[in-house]
């Protein structure tokens, strides 16, 4: 039984991969930082699932997070950056403390959680960034998150590189526009929003949590065995249609 690591596995994105992992038959150790939530997610499956309630950014988080897989279930195949904060603004409005904030979480947290993780992982391994379709292109105020975003690109681009003569995969998923706990209220409520991400996504749709969570599952399986080094774009076309949409 293969093991899958998820940060962010409370919620949205996290909490959808997490399901998506544990209905393929994998063992699950899920992390975040609502307890609460976490307990809901464990009691799909108690006996594959283990859960750890901490902050990626905290200096033995991820070795924390690994050990308890190879102590739980004696070995870690997958790794899935999720966890990471948005709501960015533009540079000019930014301080310290929040460009700190967006780093520490969205890139530096995710580098440590690679590295512990290649500590254990054996060919055939896999890790999967979580990326953004704002890290491929600029946007309008993305600012910062745009930054942390582009360096989880590099990032994958560069792992697979170094790693893949190891037999360990590392790819990313972007993600467009999806609906989750933390845009529900901008897509329903903010014309501006849905003006600028709804309404020019070609696809007649909002993407969702399992959207993302299939594309996560593909790259860390044996269908995607001679991927590496991709980012696999989930956007409805939004990307590619340069903020436009035939009426």
């Amino acid at each position: 039984m293969k093991t899958v690591l998820v940060t962010g596995a409370a919620q949205g994105i996290g909490r959808a991969t997490a399901e998506r992992f544990i209905a393929s038959g994998h063992a699950l150790v899920a992390t975040d930082i609502s307890a609460q939530a976490l307990d809901d997610l464990r009691s799909l499956a108690p006996e594959r699932i283990v859960v750890l309630v901490q902050d990626i950014t905290a200096d033995p988080a991820p070795k924390e997070a690994v050990d308890l897989a190879v102590a739980r279930f004696g070995r870690l195949d997958v790794l899935v950056n999720n966890a990471g904060v948005g709501r960015p603004r533009p540079i000019h409005e930014t301080d310290d403390d929040g460009i700190d904030r967006f780093l520490d979480i969205n890139v530096r947290a995710q580098i440590r959680f690679c590295r512990e993780a290649l500590g254990v992982m054996k060919s055939g391994a896999a890790i999967v960034n979580i990326a953004s379709i704002f890290g491929l292109r600029g946007n309008a105020g993305a600012g910062v998150y745009s930054v942390s975003k582009a360096a989880m690109i590099g990032l994958t681009r560069q792992m697979a590189a170094d790693y893949g003569p190891s037999g360990i995969r590392v790819n990313a998923v972007a993600p467009g526009l999806i609906k989750t706990p933390l845009t529900a209220d901008r897509i329903d409520n903010d014309p501006a929003f849905r003006r600028q991400m709804v309404e020019t996504t070609p696809f007649p749709r909002v993407g969702t949590p399992d959207d993302i969570a299939a594309a996560v599952h593909f790259l860390a399986s044996e269908d995607a065995g001679f991927i590496a080094g991709h980012t696999l774009v989930v956007d409805g076309g939004w990307l590619v249609a340069n903020g436009q949409r035939k009426a």
